[in-house]
């Protein structure tokens, strides 16, 4: 979220909760990306806040309520108030349980992959309107494309991440596997680690695609724990959303902090893979 925006989010959601009967001093930021996440105090809520024109909050919210109801490991909403979408100020607004985090450890990849298994097997059982993956790896080729959003990309990677992301997104829809609904993004920075087990957290990112393009986002020892997994097919997924990730980070808006030095490594990282697999990315 821009810089200029941040006090009027938080100011938008230590009122939205005021208003609905919680009790709020003070407000924590967690997390600040195309959304921000707060801790509400002492009410103990964590409030999401993103603005009207850039969010999908509705479909997030219904979502979830559906998947904790079908226990499945992700976040719920906070129980105290009504689980709505809240806009004020320019802003969307809603209100999750927040979890105290256990003692830092690191997720053995068992656990990470049971979680994900369970998750899996309640999505399977919704009916949900979603993108499909090739929709995301599309509009990450197309930030590619356009020179005005990624003036630092050189014209070699440039074509390289192209190339990579159109190529890889076709070989793995040829593949004609089994696909349903997914997380989209289910890396460690979406998995909450609690004394309710592990949970999964923000749900805007849900796709249709193969299993395997969630895993290519968990560390790679997960996908070994996960049952029926398409080796081939994960490498592929694998080198797909590391060519999807290195593209956010050469947009001139990106806010990740060392974004651009993490992009130049990543590519190094994709020629490498790209060798080691011989995928072909010129068609």
């Amino acid at each position: 979220m821009q810089a200029s925006e941040v006090p009027r989010a938080v100011a938008a959601a230590m009122s939205t909760a005021s208003s609905l009967g919680l009790t709020v001093d003070d407000a924590t930021v967690l997390h600040d990306s195309n959304k921000l996440t707060l801790r509400l105090l002492p009410c103990d809520v964590l409030a999401r806040v993103a603005p009207v024109a850039q969010q999908v909050a509705r479909f997030e919210l219904e979502l979830a309520q559906r998947l904790v109801a079908s226990g499945c490991p992700v976040a719920a909403l906070e129980p105290r108030v009504e689980p709505r979408v809240h806009e004020r100020d320019g802003f969307v607004v809603t209100l999750w349980t927040h979890y105290e985090p256990v003692t830092p450890r690191e997720i053995s990849p068992a656990d990470y992959a049971n979680a994900l298994e369970r998750l899996h097997a309640g999505m399977r059982t919704l009916d949900v309107p979603t993108p499909h993956f090739t929709d995301r790896v599309e509009q990450a080729r197309q930030l590619v494309a356009n020179r005005d959003r990624t003036p630092a990309l050189a014209e070699a990677d440039r074509e390289l991440l192209g190339d990579t992301l159109r190529s890889l997104s076709h070989l793995i829809g040829e593949r004609g596997g089994a696909e349903q609904l997914l997380h989209g993004e289910p890396h460690p920075g979406n998995v909450l680690t609690t004394h309710n087990g592990l949970l999964f957290i923000d749900l805007e990112t849900c796709c249709r695609g193969p299993v395997e393009f969630d895993l290519a986002h968990a560390p790679e020892e997960v996908g070994e724990h996960y049952p029926g997994v398409d080796q081939d097919l994960l490498r592929e997924c694998r080198v797909l959303v590391l060519a999807m990730i290195t593209t956010w980070r050469w947009d001139r808006d990106d806010q990740l902090p060392d974004g651009r030095r993490l992009a130049t490594e990543w590519l190094s990282q994709i020629r490498t893979a790209l060798d080691r697999d011989g995928l072909d990315t010129h068609d």
